[in-house]
């Protein structure tokens, strides 16, 4: 009797073990088919999430590289304009450069002290040529003094104030300068003609022959408006006329006047 109930308990025992068995299997499968349902559910969702998500990152990825282009734009253009700034200061810086070595090279013959200025007006006409220097009497600087600059006579002071001048260019109409050519053997008047003019001279004797682009300096006759030996102008054109007994000429100024930045004053009075 006893052995027939142990029997039936391990019968019991074995069956109950199966059915949990059987019971967890199909529980496990009932959750795979569950996930594997749901990952076929999401995946689709999950597939257009990302191609949504990946034109909107590069577009996001563009705009930023976009910015980048524009500053860096920007920061080129910048630099451009320090660049042509920076260009255009040393340009003026050498032209400046060239108008000081040139005056350091003015002729010795002069002997004379000078005052440099620095042009500060200019104002040139076909009626009068005139321009303003920053020195003026109580720099040294007085009415009459010839003034130079590019190497060559380009005007006298005409009128003085305490810290700036008027110089009028050779090139005015009132302008007369006493002239030489040909070793001083010859003295001429070379007078202005107009700022856009050539300087001239007439009544020169045939016998006295000049060739084109001979110097002529001043001549420092007594009395006269500027001391000898002063590059004056070279000779561009000869004017003769058939059988007769003088000729004239045209001139071209040796100092450049344009762009004229500083000039030399030399310390010398008509009167002296």
């Amino acid at each position: 009797m006893a052995g027939a109930r142990q029997r039936r308990r391990l019968v019991t025992t074995v069956l109950t073990v199966a059915i949990v068995a059987t019971g967890l299997y199909l529980s496990g499968s009932l959750v795979g088919g569950v996930r594997s349902a749901a990952r076929t559910v999401v995946s689709p969702f999950s597939w257009a999430v990302a191609q949504v998500a990946q034109p909107v990152g590069h577009l996001f990825a563009g705009i930023i590289n976009y910015s980048d282009v524009v500053a860096q734009n920007q920061k080129l253009q910048y630099a451009l304009g320090v660049a042509e700034a920076q260009l255009a200061q040393n340009q003026a810086a050498s032209t400046q450069l060239a108008q000081l070595s040139q005056l350091l090279h003015l002729p010795s013959s002069a002997g004379l002290s000078s005052v440099m200025a620095q042009v500060t007006e200019d104002s040139p006409t076909n009626f009068s040529a005139t321009f303003t220097i920053s020195k003026g009497d109580l720099d040294g600087v007085l009415t009459g003094m010839p003034v130079l600059a590019n190497g060559g006579l380009v005007g006298r002071v005409v009128s003085t104030s305490a810290h700036s001048a008027l110089v009028r260019l050779l090139t005015d109409p009132a302008t007369v300068v006493n002239a030489t050519f040909g070793n001083g053997s010859t003295d001429v008047l070379v007078s202005g003609e107009g700022i856009n003019s050539p300087l001239a001279s007439t009544q020169i004797p045939v016998s006295s022959p000049i060739a084109l682009g001979q110097l002529i300096s001043t001549s420092g006759l007594q009395g006269g408006l500027f001391p000898p030996g002063l590059p004056l102008a070279r000779v561009s054109k000869l004017l003769v006329s058939p059988g007769a007994s003088d000729y004239s000429i045209e001139l071209t100024p040796v100092a450049s006047f344009a762009h004229l930045t500083y000039v030399d004053v030399l310390q010398w009075e008509p009167s002296t």
